[in-house]
């Protein structure tokens, strides 16, 4: 648990160090998410890291704000504490509670299941939710900026995620799981490999980076250089989903280009 609360607590400081340099105004630039600003990407984030504490430390009362969240919206909601606050006060109530969660999760055992909006899952498995979650709301910082930021070794938390969720993304669209396995072998930042599965015909190849943008919606897959072989693995990319919830619209074909 302390090693994912210090990659989490990683993932945070990256994106604080945008965001903390923003003007008034640069808080209502709009990101690649239809009718989302930066602001809102931050107040999603905020939103869900207290939800997040609420499912670690109170199981029921989660259980009963998940109720209320339903009838008011769902992810919308979220969206509406930063909407009524500066910048800056947006960001100091951010910092304070996703520290609040760090702190509970170093408490709670690895392997206690931690209800959530889709299946509950391990402590661990939980926190590092956490973590893509930063990673990709972070994203759409980066492009509503457009700024680059450097992959680094906590994008094999986003990627495994991604891997995990490929029977999910099939139950959230209504399809049928195929048999075939899809093997996934990605470059990571260093250059090593990251593997998942044996080989096997159908496959997903290329940089961990392009991967990551595909299972959390931010990159059409076109628009990455990844290597999908074989009908079950090119299904899948199609829809994979990362993230829980109802199906993502994601990015159109053509919105971002991997330069060659």
């Amino acid at each position: 648990m302390d090693q994912i609360c210090d990659d989490l607590i990683a993932e945070h400081a990256d994106l604080d160090a945008v965001v903390a340099a923003l003007t008034e105004d640069d808080w209502g630039l709009a990101t690649p998410a239809e009718g989302w600003a930066i602001r809102d990407q931050i107040s999603h984030l905020w939103f869900f890291d207290q939800r997040a504490l609420l499912a670690l430390t109170d199981a029921d009362a989660f259980a009963e704000d998940t109720k209320r969240l339903l009838a008011e919206g769902g992810t919308a909601a979220s969206v509406e504490p930063g909407r009524a606050i500066g910048g800056a006060e947006l960001l100091e109530a951010w910092r304070r509670d996703r520290a609040s969660l760090v702190d509970a999760a170093r408490e709670v055992d690895p392997s206690t299941r931690v209800p959530w909006y889709g299946p509950s899952m391990g402590a661990r498995s939980f926190i590092t939710a956490r973590l893509m979650e930063t990673w990709a709301h972070g994203q759409d910082v980066f492009d509503a900026l457009g700024a680059q930021r450097q992959p680094t070794a906590r994008l094999k938390h986003v990627a495994h995620i991604g891997v995990r969720a490929r029977p999910f993304s099939y139950a959230i669209n209504g399809l049928e799981l195929p048999e075939a396995p899809v093997f996934v072998a990605l470059r990571a930042p260093d250059g090593s490999t990251w593997a998942w599965g044996e080989p096997a015909d159908d496959r997903v190849t290329g940089d961990a980076i392009d991967f990551c943008l595909v299972v959390t919606q931010r990159r059409h897959p076109a628009d990455t250089a990844l290597s999908v072989v074989g009908d079950a693995a090119t299904e899948w990319i199609g829809i994979a989903q990362a993230f829980a919830g109802d199906p993502g619209g994601g990015r159109a074909a053509g919105q971002f280009r991997t330069e060659e």
